[in-house]
């Protein structure tokens, strides 16, 4: 995610994701799913440029090769194009900025790290501990 935006500076007394909170996130996303799918369009006009017919096998395997992880990383862009959705939707029904775990505010600087964050912090990172244990 490119860092083209400004930090959020919440007023005194502003109450916790605020309408100009709720702006400031959804404008980060919304930038951010422009930037991914901006980035989706010039993948697939490459491989339509570029694709060849090698005659040489290993010219033709190494173009195989850039493609398929290109299609990869496209793969998971597509995925997090789906969160984003996911959190702009949260965002619109005033349900963004708390936990899902918990409850607690996930916090500003957290959110514009990761805008599509779900877990604070202590919740996060003890999903991550649970995950080394059980190896899942």
């Amino acid at each position: 995610m490119g860092q083209g935006f400004t930090p959020y500076k919440e007023k005194k007394g502003e109450e916790y994701m605020s309408e100009a909170m709720r702006e400031h996130f959804a404008g980060i996303l919304k930038k951010w799913r422009a930037e991914l799918v901006e980035d989706m369009t010039r993948t697939v006009e490459h491989m339509q440029d570029d694709a060849a017919n090698f005659p040489d096998p290993a010219d033709r395997a190494t173009q195989e090769e850039e493609f398929s992880l290109e299609l990869r990383t496209r793969d998971r862009e597509r995925k997090l194009i789906k969160k984003i959705d996911d959190t702009l939707q949260l965002i619109a029904e005033n349900n963004y900025g708390w936990c899902d775990s918990c409850g607690v505010e996930i916090g500003i600087r957290r959110l514009e790290a990761r805008p599509t964050a779900t877990l604070c912090i202590d919740c996060k990172t003890l999903a991550e501990i649970k995950e080394k244990q059980t190896g899942l």
